[in-house]
């Protein structure tokens, strides 16, 4: 798992780690002891639910720690503008029916599909990175191929 990170991602990646490492252990860590004093471990649901969750937050911060030391980072500030990169907005008509919209290219946190900010790891994100205005892209889609031409930098 490499994603390609700015390093406001991994800022935010490492405060969620923190939270997770202090807060959030601290806080189950007492719901398990205060469930365990009720009695019998073995039929305890709120035991077994405090468990649940301490396993669950142990997982996201394995998830955490393998984002954060696996990363690619990359510094979104000092990049080429003539070209398609992380935060690059880009006007691109698709060939096959002549639609026209605005795309941001962003990295795996920041997506968010209703407002067009696509993951550079996306089919489309892929087929666009480190093209210019004016390329005509095939794009490979797991529903088939279709064709983009990069408009503008926007």
């Amino acid at each position: 798992m490499n994603h390609t990170l700015t390093e406001e991602n991994i800022a935010k990646l490492r405060e969620e780690l923190e939270y997770r490492m202090t807060v959030k252990r601290a806080e189950i860590a007492k719901d398990k002891l205060v469930a365990a004093a009720h009695g019998d471990r073995s039929e305890n649901a709120e035991y077994k639910e405090a468990c649940e969750r301490f396993t669950a937050n142990d997982n996201r911060i394995q998830h955490l720690l393998t984002m954060i030391s696996t990363a690619t980072i990359v510094d979104s500030k000092n990049i080429d503008k003539s070209i398609i990169g992380i935060n690059s907005k880009a006007r691109v008509r698709f060939i096959e029916d002549e639609d026209e919209v605005v795309v941001t290219l962003v990295t795996t946190m920041d997506i968010d599909p209703v407002n067009m900010r696509i993951s550079i790891e996306s089919d489309l994100g892929k087929a666009l990175l480190g093209k210019k205005v004016g390329n005509i892209v095939e794009v490979k889609a797991q529903s088939g191929k279709y064709t983009v031409e990069i408009l503008e930098m926007v």
